[in-house]
């Protein structure tokens, strides 16, 4: 048993990381990346709004940003852009689930990706893969809006992975 130990010591140390300390230095970088972000004050109105099952946009953008983040750094990928244009990708500002009802403004599957990126636009300076995540993360929805960048195909799969585990706890 000590042998095992000690051989298991050895080979953590040998290893280019320990899978813990990556995943605390992961996350300090992460939130390092969206600080600015997270901490706007138009980005923080995304919690007055419901998103899927009991989350509201915020939480739900910010799962999709730290997906985003850790299948794009694993690739080596912009993480950073990736986790930046996860946050903002749904900063559409209005409760979608009685957007229709009050404006007449049906689809909101097609339509709030541009929402969001004026939104994004008017606040924070956006990169080319940050614009791609944010106006292509609702493909298939928006036929002839197919991500451009690996980021943007990682953020679409990322959205419809937390949108479906976030349904699927449902609401009160």
């Amino acid at each position: 048993m000590k042998l095992k130990n000690k051989l298991l010591d050895q080979l953590r140390k040998e290893a280019l990381y320990d899978p813990v300390d990556l995943k605390k230095e992961w996350g300090e970088d992460f939130y390092e990346c969206i600080r600015d972000i997270a901490e706007h004050p138009v980005v923080l109105r995304m919690k007055l709004y419901p998103h899927h099952g009991h989350t509201n946009c915020y939480e739900h953008c910010l799962h999709v940003a730290y997906y985003n983040y850790v299948v794009c750094r694993y690739f080596h990928l912009d993480a950073r852009s990736a986790a930046r244009g996860g946050m903002l990708h749904d900063l559409f500002l209005y409760d979608w689930h009685t957007h229709a009802q009050k404006t007449g403004e049906r689809f909101h599957g097609i339509h709030h990706p541009k929402h969001a990126y004026r939104h994004a636009k008017k606040f924070f300076n956006l990169n080319p893969i940050e614009e791609d995540i944010i106006l292509a993360h609702m493909w298939p929805v928006t036929v002839l809006k197919v991500p451009r960048t690996k980021e943007g195909w990682i953020t679409t799969l990322t959205d419809k992975y937390c949108g479906a585990l976030e349904t699927g706890q449902g609401r009160s």
